[in-house]
């Protein structure tokens, strides 16, 4: 059976080009880039490169305000304590549909003395600078926003914010990891502080990030060790895998525009056949989002059994965030943004990539046809299935 991938937001094959970029570091170029003799000259010249690429992706001047990480779980850790420990201040805003990666982390913060504010979303997702304007005060410390949410592709316009947050004095940190490689980004003369990536979500290998730090923004290691990364990062570099993110990031730069229009395009064409279904819709339609998500609501069916479903037929979707599954409780995003309990239990996530093409949105439109009369003939009337008094 043919497999058809919608599942990208959560990971991506890594393209043949960053296969190739990788391979000479697993076998001749094997050596430690710390190390001064000739053998370690061209591990140092591919972290070189690979820091210029992702430089290059996010529009920043200073190459060097680019250091690499094991993944944009360490990114945000490592930018959001570093914020913490650099100020007196004792209060953090954040909003509540950020990645568990930074929700987890402000549980542990608020555990050590700080206070959590959270900013809450409407029910198109959407974050209100009015709102955030107003929390705004001498004794915040950091505001931590996604750039894309993962599970519903809603931005936030995070560089309308950083100018509200520096006008205090704050440190403003973007979870970027959803939208680097699908949106564009020109950090040059931007305010944020602090941005993290990670090299999975746009084709590059898993385990390999980067944490973008302003120039002159003070910044402590998470990790205690040697001087790698200019002392922000210790730890021996996983040359292949920086390799690879580089080889990502110069991709990501010279198809970016491109890809967004092919997408987005291919997204509305998906979502056009699959909403003529009953009880079908689509989360923050209304909002800007990136090109390539849609989470839809399926009207009272379990998402999880849809998921089944699909994956019989040889589809391959999600329920929202992969780093959640196997949680049977309704999103923490969908509830933020006030869906009842049992609609966020519909919820799917169709996330789109370099493989995804019409054929494919095709495979999954026939496969709903084929799973959703099924699905619904289970539920009773109320929740949407047939009625059995009427059809008697």
């Amino acid at each position: 059976m043919k497999q058809h991938y919608f599942d990208y937001n959560a990971t991506g094959p890594m393209a043949p080009e960053v296969i190739e970029a990788m391979t000479p570091f697993f076998r001749e170029h094997f050596a430690n880039a710390s190390s001064l003799h000739q053998s370690a000259r061209e591990p140092r010249r591919a972290l070189r490169e690979a820091r210029r690429a992702v430089a290059h992706l996010l529009g920043v001047a200073d190459e060097n305000s680019v250091f690499f990480t094991s993944g944009g779980t360490e990114s945000n850790n490592a930018a959001i304590y570093s914020a913490v420990r650099s100020r007196k201040r004792r209060k953090i805003l954040t909003s509540p549909i950020e990645h568990s990666s930074v929700l987890r982390l402000m549980q542990r913060l608020a555990k050590d003395g700080y206070e959590i504010q959270m900013l809450q979303v409407d029910g198109e997702g959407r974050l209100d600078l009015a709102q955030l304007k107003a929390q705004l005060s001498d004794d915040v410390a950091l505001v931590s926003l996604m750039s894309a949410n993962n599970e519903t592709g809603i931005l936030f316009p995070v560089q309308e914010a950083a100018g509200l947050i520096h006008e205090h004095g704050i440190l403003f940190h973007v979870d970027a990891v959803q939208s680097v490689g699908k949106q564009k980004l020109v950090l040059k003369d931007s305010p944020i502080d602090f941005l993290s990536l990670s090299a999975h979500k746009f084709y590059g290998p898993k385990g390999v990030g980067a944490l973008y730090v302003r120039p002159g923004v003070p910044f402590e290691s998470l990790i205690a060790g040697g001087s790698q990364e200019r002392g922000r990062r210790a730890g021996t570099e996983n040359v292949a895998g920086i390799a690879g993110l580089g080889k990502a990031a110069e991709l990501a730069s010279q198809h970016l525009e491109s890809e967004i229009a092919r997408l987005h395009a291919l997204r509305g064409e998906l979502e056009a056949r699959v909403t003529v279904h009953q009880g079908v819709r689509v989360v923050g339609a209304l909002s800007p989002r990136l090109p390539n998500t849609s989470l839809m609501l399926f009207g009272g069916v379990d998402a999880e059994a849809l998921l089944y479903a699909l994956d019989a037929e040889g589809i391959a979707a999600s329920s929202g965030s992969a780093c959640m599954s196997g949680a049977r409780e309704p999103s923490h995003v969908l509830t933020a943004m006030g869906f009842a309990p049992q609609e966020a239990l519909s919820a799917v996530r169709f996330s789109l990539g370099a493989g995804s093409s019409p054929e494919e949105v095709t495979a999954l439109c026939a496969a709903l046809e084929k799973i959703l009369p099924r699905l619904r003939a289970c539920l009773p009337a109320e929740a949407g299935g047939p009625d059995i008094a009427k059809s008697a």
